[in-house]
C-alpha cells in the first residue's frame, strides 16, 4: 500500500497546506479519500495517474472534505475520461453536487454514479477480489465516518519442487494456492503444508478524521498496519479540540496505542500552527511510532 497526501490540513487551507485528501494506492488501484480545495493540483505535483482512480470516498460533508469534488470532475470530463466515476458518501452529497454536475459538466463521456452510506454503521461499503472498504464511525459534529482499507487474504506460495516432485496438474494449482491438500491418482493425501509456504501478510490501513478521541473505533481498526488520526490541536487546547469535535496528538496517540497500531500518521492541522513538529513530539510521547503527514508526503508500508 502506499499513501500520497494531497492536503493535510484542517477548515482553512494554507499556503503549505490545502484541506484533506490524500489518495490510496493498493497494486494497480488508486482511490481517493476526501477530495478538499486543491486536491486535483496536489495529483498532477506527484503524477498520480487519475486513469487508475475509479473510486472517492468521502468521510463526511464539511467543506475542507468536499469542495475540490466538482472542479476535479470538470477536470475530468476536459480529460475526455470514458470510465465511470463513483463516490461514496452521505445521500446528501448526490442532492448538493448533482445539480452541479448538471450545470457545468454538461457533455461529460463518463457518469458520475453515487452510492450513499450510512456514516454512524460500520459496515462494507466496497469490495473486489483483492481488498474491502469498511466505513469506521466517527464522533464529530455532523455525521462522519472514516474508511477501513483491508487487502483480502492472499494466496500461498507454491513450493516449485515439491510440485514437480508429485507432478501436480496445472488446474490444481489454483486450489492449492487457496489451501487445499493434493490427492494423488494412488489415492495418498499429500497435505497443503508440504507444498506450499505461508502467505504474505495482508494490510489494513485506517483513516480517521475528522473525530473527537473515541475508544469506539478501537475494536474496528485494532491491528492496523498504518493509522492516520487527525491531530487538530495540540494538547494545550484539548479544551478547543473537544468543543469542535477535534482530537491532540495526545489522544490519536491513545488510539493507536490501544488499537496495537504498527504505524501512526497525525494530520488535518489547524492553520493556527505554522510548524508541526511539537503535534508530532507531543504524539510520539506515547506513540513512538509516529509520522507527521505533510502535503506531498508518500508513506509506504
Amino acid at each position: 500500500m502506499k499513501i500520497n497526501i494531497l492536503g493535510c490540513g484542517s477548515a482553512l487551507p494554507t499556503a503549505n497546506c490545502f484541506n484533506s485528501s490524500q489518495t490510496v494506492t493498493i497494486g494497480e488501484k488508486v482511490f481517493m479519500i476526501d477530495c478538499g480545495e486543491g486536491a486535483q493540483i496536489r495529483l498532477r505535483e506527484q503524477k498520480i495517474s487519475t486513469f487508475r482512480l475509479n473510486h472517492i470516498f468521502i468521510s463526511h460533508l464539511h467543506g475542507d472534505h468536499c469542495f475540490g469534488l466538482i472542479g476535479f470532475i470538470s477536470t475530468l470530463g476536459m480529460m475526455e475520461r470514458t470510465a465511470d466515476l463513483h463516490i461514496h458518501a452521505h445521500g446528501d452529497l448526490e442532492k448538493i453536487l448533482q445539480p452541479l454536475i448538471d450545470y457545468f459538466c454538461q457533455g461529460m463521456l463518463f457518469k458520475v454514479i453515487f452510492h450513499s452510506i450510512n456514516p454512524r454503521s460500520n459496515e462494507v461499503i466496497y469490495e473486489d477480489r483483492s481488498i474491502q472498504v469498511s466505513t469506521i464511525p466517527l464522533k464529530h459534529r455532523i455525521p462522519t465516518c472514516g474508511f477501513l482499507f483491508e487487502e483480502k487474504e492472499k494466496d500461498r506460495h507454491l513450493i516449485r519442487e515439491k510440485i514437480d516432485f508429485y507432478q501436480i496438474p496445472i488446474k490444481e494449482l489454483h486450489l492449492i494456492k487457496k489451501g487445499a491438500d493434493f490427492v494423488c491418482s494412488d489415492g495418498t493425501v499429500v497435505p497443503n503444508k508440504l507444498l506450499t509456504r505461508p502467505a504474505d501478510p495482508s494490510k489494513k490501513y485506517a483513516y480517521c478524521s475528522d473525530t473527537a478521541f473515541s475508544e469506539k473505533i478501537i475494536p474496528v481498526i485494532n491491528g492496523v498496519d498504518c493509522l492516520y488520526h487527525e491531530t487538530t490541536f495540540e494538547n494545550s487546547d484539548e479544551k478547543r479540540a473537544k468543543e469542535t469535535g477535534h482530537s491532540t496528538p495526545a489522544q490519536a496517540a491513545e488510539i493507536a496505542q490501544k488499537a496495537n497500531a504498527k504505524q501512526l500518521i497525525i494530520g488535518h492541522y489547524s492553520a493556527r500552527y505554522r510548524s508541526h513538529k511539537k503535534l508530532l513530539d507531543e504524539a510520539k510521547v506515547i506513540f513512538q511510532n509516529t509520522l507527521a503527514a505533510e502535503d506531498g508526503s508518500v508513506f509506504e508500508f
